[in-house]
This record gives structure tokens, sequence and C-alpha cells, in this order.
């Protein structure tokens, strides 16, 4: 919650002025009445003393003057609403591990599926880009609002190859800063890397995360597969042996926490699609705030009626 004229806010001073001379004048009452007719009488001329009642219609309106006092200084609140003009970069691992099938059928079909639902879930006028890579880097799709042209730029993944992660975060950070007009600001943006292995060519990601994070594009990243995940290989001789292709959950923690942006581990399907749903519904938002100065005057035009209801229905008056 912020204020646009917090200066205002001097008027709750006011608040304590108004409770003080409200109890100075029940005192004044009180000692009426005893100079009126002694306390023994009180019971047979008022038998019907409201006692704390007498109160509550002064309290509301008193809350109803600061709710007023509060509504001058235009109270702003931060809500989350749909970026329209969003760029969003897929940003896909294709090398060789993604054939390992301990995300079934294999981490890469898995992957394209989970992208699919993304796209379901992402607002239809954000722009979403993919990009492949293994030791290069491929942009499949440059951020547009096509979704059939995303759905078959996935399609066209192929596993093989090394891992270059920090070169496809350049070439993705590029791409979701690049503004639809050319002279305009870099809308709002974030990148989404699904990975499954430690970069071991190009360039350190980590750096790149960094800079990303200073230009405000959170890296969201997955850690794809198990622990226990293996891929076959082809030994020299020609026999074939398994090759151990855990994730790197470690370095996918640096680089979405280097960005700004959030790590999360996908060890199965259901738990990836799950991760690309959540992303889906909530990284095409951004916060802005909102005036809600209405909501406090209707408040104390609430409090306002109330007291008075309360004070015609108790003592037969307003006030």
């Amino acid at each position: 919650m912020s204020l646009r004229e917090p200066l205002f806010l001097v008027g709750l001073l006011a608040i304590p002025l108004v409770a003080w001379w409200y109890v100075m004048r029940e005192r004044g009452a009180r000692t009426g009445r005893e100079a009126f007719a002694s306390p023994a009488l009180f019971a047979s001329v008022a038998p019907e003393r409201p006692g704390w009642r007498r109160h509550v219609p002064a309290a509301l309106f008193a809350l109803a003057l600061a709710a007023l006092i509060v509504a001058l200084a235009r109270p702003q609140a931060t809500v989350a609403v749909e970026s329209e003009q969003a760029n969003i970069l897929l940003v896909t691992d294709q090398s060789g591990s993604m054939l390992a099938t301990d995300v079934a059928p294999t981490r890469l079909v898995a992957a394209r599926r989970a992208g699919d639902e993304f796209l379901e879930r992402v607002p239809d006028k954000v722009r979403v880009g993919a990009i492949a890579f293994n030791q290069g880097v491929r942009v499949l799709q440059s951020p547009t609002t096509d979704r059939a042209a995303l759905r078959e730029a996935l399609l066209r993944i192929k596993a093989a190859g090394a891992t270059a992660t920090g070169d496809a975060l350049t070439v993705a950070l590029d791409l979701a800063r690049r503004p639809v007009t050319p002279g305009a600001k870099p809308p709002p943006a974030a990148i989404i890397l699904l990975s499954d292995g430690k970069s071991v060519r190009g360039r350190d990601p980590v750096p790149v995360a960094r800079e990303a994070g200073r230009l405000k594009v959170p890296i969201y990243t997955i850690a794809l597969g198990t622990d226990g995940g293996t891929i076959e290989s082809r030994r020299a001789n020609g026999s074939i042996r398994r090759e151990p292709v855990p994730p790197d959950r470690v370095a996918m923690q640096q680089i979405a926490e280097a960005s700004g942006g959030r790590t999360f581990n996908a060890t199965d399907a259901k738990g990836l699609d799950a991760v690309y749903e959540r992303l889906g519904s909530q990284i095409a938002r951004k916060n802005v705030k909102r005036e809600v100065t209405a909501g406090f005057a209707g408040g104390a035009l609430a409090l306002i009626l109330i007291g008075g209801a309360f004070s015609l229905r108790v003592f037969g008056r307003i006030i």
C-alpha cells in the first residue's frame, strides 16, 4: 500500500483531539446529572440508561473520519494484471541427455508436450518465442502471438550433442528485449530455461543471468529429470553402455537466483506440466499500482450510515 498525497495524513492528528473533546463532553454531562439528582435517584429518573451503547455512534463516526482522511491521501494498492506487451522466450535444451527415458516417454517429448500446455495458459496477446540449444543455438521462432507457429517450432527439436547454456541465454536475452517497433522501449520480458545437464560449452551462464537480472528479465529455470536418468552410448568397440545423466539442479538454481527468477524441479511429465501450468498463469503478469480511494470513501460512508442508524434506533435521533 502506498499514498499519492501522504501529507493529508496529518489530518489524522485530529482524531485524538475529537476523542478528547468527546470524553470531556461526557464528563460534563455526568457532572450535570449529578447536580440535577443524587445517584440514588438515577434508577427512577432514568430507568433505561443505554450504557456502553451510547458510545457506539461516536466510535463509528470517528472511524469514518479517519477513513475519509486516508481517502484524501489517495491510497494505492499493488495488483497483478496481465502484461499483454510482454515477450517470453522458451529456451529448451536439446542435448543428447534429453533422450533419457526417466521422464516418460523421453525428456524431450515430455518437454514438447509441456510446452503445448504452457502456450494454452499464456494470454493470447503475449508474444512467445522458442530457442533450442545444444553446443549451438537455434532460434526456432522469434516472439510471436502465432501459437500454431510456436507448436510447429517445438516439434522441430531433435536431441543430440552437448550443452551451451550461457550462449543460449545470451541469444534469448537479446530476443526477449527486442521491441515490436524499432526505437521503442524494450517490453517486459522473461525467459523460461528447461535443461537437464551442466553447461560444458560456450559462455558461463551465471554472468549472463546477472546481466538479465540487471535488465529486469527474470529467468525461470526447470531442472528436468531424475538422478537415476541414463542414456545409451556406443563404445569404440561397438558395445553399448549406459551413461548417467542426472540434472544439474545447483547450476539451474544459481542461474535463477542471479536473474531474480525462480527455479523448479520436474522429475516426471506430470510435474513438468504442473510447472508450466503455474508459469503460464503467472509469468505474463506485471504488478501495477491502482488507486483505492473509492474503497476508503465508500467505507467511510458505510460507517456514517451504520452509526446514524444505530443512533436512531437507540436514542431516537441521528446524533
